[in-house]
């Protein structure tokens, strides 16, 4: 059963403004292992990008907020991303789907929560 969805969209530029005018803003919204696993790619901003889209969704799917380091976009073997949500048995879902996608100036990203 569908708890939530949330989608979110956001232009790539405006997160690496955000990053390089305040390195505040990097500890606050992303965890160490978005923030390692971007750093290993082409365009770091493009894959931060598309994280804080995620959150994003998330909160949106959620319906309500939660600090934004609290919600980590990991990365399966395989590639896909998952989330993972400190506390998630708090907030009545059982599972997260999400998807991410980014061009070169927007990233895009949908959550579905279900329970």
């Amino acid at each position: 059963m569908i708890f939530g969805i949330g989608i979110d969209m956001i232009e790539i530029e405006r997160v690496q403004k955000a990053v390089e005018r305040n390195a505040r803003f990097v500890d606050k919204v992303f965890t160490p292992g978005e923030v390692a696993y971007s750093e290993g790619k082409k365009n770091k901003f493009q894959h931060l990008a598309a994280r804080f889209a995620a959150k994003e969704a998330f909160i949106k799917a959620l319906g309500r907020g939660v600090p934004w380091a609290s919600v980590e976009v990991v990365n399966l073997p395989s590639g896909k991303p998952t989330l993972a949500v400190r506390d998630a048995e708090t907030f009545g879902f059982t599972q997260t789907h999400v998807s991410l996608t980014h061009l070169a100036t927007y990233a895009v990203a949908v959550v579905i929560l279900e329970k």
